[in-house]
């Protein structure tokens, strides 16, 4: 029964308990996997979907469907099929129409083959809180047997009916170790493979994303700039920078997704460099005792923090980077915004 899980690494921990859950029969109709994107959540969600579809994992012609996203019992609920009831091409939230269409009202119907079926809600923190309510009836009292898996980096995010309603298994970081070979078995020189594992804190996921879309190579560069802001040295306009990392950035989401909004896109691109940023801040905490300078650099993180919050909340750009472009040169005497 295990075997479906037998491939993932360095979570054996929550996949105990969700063994355990099921083989006793406990497992509830609704669970939430919380922890870091890029550590498994995904990965383990379809294991167990082969289990609960697919005769305890016996029935290969049926795992094969669901790998092949053409199982008719196993839905996958994702921020992006906004485009299929919409005209619009951004996709930053799971709306509530997304919701009723792709969960509620399949979450209803009988079982196609009869052997149940799987919901799996990716970004599920990104519920808007009407589609969280929807789904409360059917968290409650699925129609036959069902399955809801709630993926979130961020559980306190749901409602607390949402949170009471289902049982959480939590996820952690991936080792190194781990993040590195399996960045090689996937043929990534050595060298690119420690830059991103050093860089992506544990998340296999995030190594590779930021991989492809060019932020490891960028990494050296911003941090030439980390560098000169600690050494009070000026150095090139971080704003500018920023902007013109988080443009190429966007044109590689363009060029893998043509429906992307190139404003969402830079948007993202800049929020991913931010963190970046708050990354490098945090290495030099972790390598200085000058009390004054750890002092400064919590700060800003926290700017850096703060940034990004706004960001996602969709305050204008200029504005964010202003701000941070402020409390940086307040910390550092050394300023980041365009002028």
């Amino acid at each position: 029964m295990g075997d479906v899980f037998a491939h993932i690494l360095d979570q054996s921990e929550p996949i105990g308990q969700i063994l355990a859950a099921y083989r006793n029969g406990r497992l509830p109709h609704g669970v939430i996997f919380a922890g870091p994107a890029g550590v498994g959540k995904g990965t383990v969600a379809t294991a167990l979907a082969k289990l609960f579809l697919c005769d305890d994992g016996k029935d290969v012609y049926a795992m094969g469907l669901i790998d092949a996203g053409t199982h008719p019992d196993f839905h996958l609920i994702t921020k992006e099929l906004i485009r299929l009831t919409s005209k619009t091409s951004k996709a930053t939230t799971l709306s509530i129409d997304v919701v009723r269409d792709h969960l509620v009202a399949p979450a209803m119907k009988k079982s196609v083959t009869g052997k149940g079926k799987v919901f799996v809600v990716e970004e599920a923190d990104l519920m808007q809180a009407a589609a969280q309510n929807s789904i409360l009836k059917t968290l409650e009292e699925p129609a036959g047997r069902s399955l809801i898996i709630l993926l979130t980096p961020k559980p306190d995010d749901l409602l607390p009916t949402i949170r009471s309603r289902t049982q959480i298994f939590r996820f952690g970081q991936l080792s190194d170790k781990t993040v590195f070979a399996q960045l090689k078995l996937r043929g990534h020189d050595p060298k690119t493979a420690e830059s991103a594992t050093r860089l992506a804190d544990g998340s296999l996921g995030v190594a590779l994303r930021w991989i492809e879309d060019g932020v490891v190579a960028q990494a050296e560069d911003l941090a030439s700039h980390v560098n000169g802001l600690l050494m009070g040295r000026p150095t090139a306009d971080l704003a500018d920078w920023l902007k013109s990392a988080s443009d190429a950035y966007a044109v590689r989401q363009i060029e893998k997704d043509e429906l992307t909004s190139k404003d969402n896109a830079t948007r993202t691109g800049i929020i991913v460099y931010l963190d970046l940023l708050a990354r490098q801040f945090r290495k030099a905490l972790r390598e200085t005792d000058d009390d004054q300078l750890l002092e400064r650099l919590c700060e800003a993180i926290d700017a850096v923090y703060r940034a990004q919050s706004y960001l996602e909340s969709n305050v204008n750009i200029s504005l964010a980077l202003q701000q941070l472009g402020s409390a940086l040169e307040r910390l550092f005497s050394v300023s980041i915004v365009s002028r």
